[in-house]
């Protein structure tokens, strides 16, 4: 699906063509330092206990903390191109090595540096799915030393959550940030890397953190403290007021099930058959109206025997509301669909010739 787009992500690749999501930030902290120190004189009177708990606790944490780095850093790989450099976690022993989509870009063969050093190895495209920002890349002569990483149950994963980003952020490899789960069930579109194009991938269910995701994050882990994979971190927000600043304490990650389930099929199959993912089997575009506002998105193509095919929608319709959304951008349509479901029965709106109608659709899968 292309057209144009309105919401601003950047993707988390050096050099990649960026663009931002809109985000309103609020700050408020102080400091003073004669109430601080009052504080922790307040907090020695009285008694030692209380410090020793929270020394105690902390202590606790951290283990906790290099235990997590101890486990799963080694999953994690840096990626490299011609141009762009990211990261990646190891999906197998076999050497697959599953990253973002935007990483591999349109490069076939990649150099794979692993955490635990030596000379970077020599890997292959095996496939990318860009509709969920994901790859599939392979390594030529895997080593036996491979720890493919443990990916945990999204489902269970909670606000507030402590994780730990992994990857190799502006090219420093193995790094790793510390934050929380800040929401789950985010849906952002972002822009890929031909953005020339216009194309627009709008990816549902996203995890969002606090743990930094900085350029050369992308494709490497978010991390729980069950040594778990939770996420592929891919996304960065950044505030409008500052330009190109990146919003501190806002990243998105694809969710560890989504990401199974994917890069399972690519790894068996080489190619994505059930993304689970609802489509309408359509190549469309934007129009607009009086005063050049939005107005819908005009269908230039359907796929044979695809779903809206099969409703009778043809080229030339303009589809104005699909299910209980008022569709009048490309955006607003990818992202309705990312709603809803394979097989799935919806109402859609159009126009044709300039007369309304309605048809009921059964989505198909993108």
């Amino acid at each position: 699906m292309s057209g144009s787009r309105s919401s601003r992500i950047r993707l988390l690749l050096p050099g990649a063509a960026a663009v931002c999501a809109t985000v309103l930030l609020a700050t408020g902290c102080s400091s003073d330092s004669d109430s601080g120190a009052a504080g922790s004189a307040g907090g020695r009177l009285v008694g030692d206990a209380p410090a020793v708990a929270a020394a105690s606790g902390g202590d606790a944490l951290q283990s906790a903390y290099q235990n997590t780095v101890r486990n799963v850093l080694p999953s994690v790989v840096e990626i490299t191109t011609k141009s762009d450099l990211g990261s990646g976690v190891i999906f197998d022993t076999k050497g697959d090595i599953v990253t973002n989509a935007h990483v591999v870009g349109g490069a076939k063969t990649f150099k794979v540096s692993l955490a635990s050093g030596g000379r970077a190895l020599d890997a292959k495209l095996v496939a990318a799915f860009p509709a969920n920002d994901l790859a599939v890349i392979r390594l030529s002569a895997p080593p036996d030393n491979l720890k493919p990483a443990v990916f945990a149950d999204s489902t269970k994963v909670s606000v507030g959550e402590i994780v730990l980003a992994m990857g190799n952020p502006l090219g420093l490899s193995s790094s790793v940030t510390e934050g929380i789960v800040s929401a789950t069930g985010r849906t952002v579109s972002e822009s890929q890397n031909d953005s020339a194009s216009g194309t627009v991938a709008t990816i549902p269910d996203l995890v969002q953190t606090s743990a930094a995701i900085n350029p050369g994050n992308s494709g490497g882990a978010l991390v729980d403290l069950n040594n778990q994979v939770i996420g592929i971190p891919t996304l960065a927000a950044t505030d409008p007021q500052l330009g190109s600043g990146a919003a501190n304490g806002i990243g998105f990650a694809i969710p560890s099930d989504t990401v199974t389930r994917i890069a399972g099929q690519i790894v068996r199959t080489g190619k994505v058959t059930n993304s689970g993912r609802a489509a309408l089997d359509v190549t469309v575009r934007g129009v607009v109206g009086p005063g050049f506002q939005a107005a819908g998105v005009a269908i230039v193509s359907t796929a044979k025997n695809g779903a809206a095919a099969k409703a009778g929608l043809k080229a030339g319709d303009i589809i104005t509301k699909a299910g209980r959304t008022k569709i009048t951008t490309v955006q607003s349509l990818t992202e309705a669909l990312a709603g809803m479901d394979p097989g799935q029965r919806i109402t859609v709106d159009y126009t044709r010739d300039g007369d309304p109608h309605s048809v009921r659709v059964t989505l198909g899968s993108l």
